[in-house]
């Protein structure tokens, strides 16, 4: 009996001393699966993961960069070749020396303004470059080049050249028609021009050329007295004329300027006056003087598209430089 209890006590321990080890090879097995699929997983990562990542797959500039940069500068130096932008012409600092408007002139903004007292008068006059970037190519090419000019050296050359065409030449002595029905004109043939009647010589190598055209400048002209109102005059400058377009009345003067959207409203229901050229014409001659009279008159009219061209460049030289100094960064 006894050695049957003992059988039996002991074969609880020997079955628990049995069981424990089973889960221990499980466990064992679990481990090895585990490292080999951690493994396995590191092995199947895509290789390009960590060079789509790494800071040396980019480069430090871009391909067009160093060619939009040696371009940028070749346009500056040109600009630079073509005029002096940092000191003003001997024409522009002429006017300021003797205009009484002091140049309100910030740069990199758009806007430029004279301003001057004129009794118990507050007058500012204001342009913009705008003016000049606004016009299309086909201004350009007008203002560019004088097209009476072009017509009389197209004239010229017309009465000049030996003709083939059913016209007789001008300027010819011995003049013999030939089978076609038109003047042959030998080159000793031809009339200088000082002998022919009424005409007169010019010397071709004289170097004076007719002055361009200067493209039309708008300007506007606040005339301001305290608490009285301010009158708003409205023209074009161009080749030493002021062109007054419209003339108006504000009891107020800020409606002149109206930078608010409520003060625009309020200016558009007033009545301002009629447009320039319905007026009277004593009236209109008139306002012109009235103008003169205050300093805006042909040196004004001659000074402004000047002063335009002149800001223009420097604006742009300043831009080139800027974009430059991005694309360099």
């Amino acid at each position: 009996m006894i050695s049957l209890r003992c059988l039996g006590r002991s074969l609880p321990r020997q079955v628990s001393g049995i069981v424990p080890r089973l889960p221990q090879r499980t466990l064992c097995t679990v481990r090895q699966s585990s490292l080999f699929q951690q493994s396995w997983r590191g092995a199947s990562r895509p290789a390009y993961a960590a060079f789509s990542t790494s800071s040396t797959a980019w480069e430090k500039e871009g391909q067009v960069d160093q060619e939009l940069s040696a371009k940028l500068e070749s346009e500056m130096q040109m600009e630079k070749d073509t005029r002096d932008s940092d000191t003003l012409p001997p024409t522009i600092q002429d006017f300021l020396d003797s205009s009484p408007y002091k140049l309100e002139d910030t740069p990199g903004q758009e806007e430029v303004a004279l301003t001057r007292k004129f009794g118990d008068e507050s007058i500012r006059i204001t342009f913009s470059i705008a003016d000049l970037n606004n016009m299309n190519q086909d201004d350009a090419d007008q203002y560019g080049q004088d097209p009476a000019l072009s017509d009389e050296e197209a004239a010229d050359a017309a009465a000049t050249n030996v003709q083939s065409g059913g016209g007789n030449t001008k300027g010819s002595i011995n003049q013999g028609r030939t089978g076609g029905g038109n003047f042959a004109v030998a080159p000793e043939d031809s009339i200088a021009a000082s002998d022919r009647e009424g005409g007169s010589y010019e010397d071709p190598n004289s170097g004076e050329e007719e002055p361009e055209p200067s493209f039309p400048a708008r300007i506007n002209v606040l005339v301001e007295k305290a608490g009285k109102g301010a009158l708003q005059l409205e023209a074009v400058a161009q080749d030493g004329e002021i062109m007054i377009e419209n003339v108006y009345y504000f009891q107020k003067p800020e409606l002149a300027d109206a930078k608010t959207a409520e003060l625009d409203w309020s200016r558009r229901n007033l009545y301002t006056g009629p447009p320039f050229g319905n007026l009277d014409e004593d009236l209109q001659i008139l306002l012109d003087r009235y103008m003169n009279e205050r300093g805006i008159d042909t040196a004004l009219a001659l000074w402004v598209p000047e002063y335009i061209d002149w800001k223009e460049q420097r604006e742009y030289l300043t831009w080139l430089s800027n974009v430059k100094k991005f694309v360099d960064a």
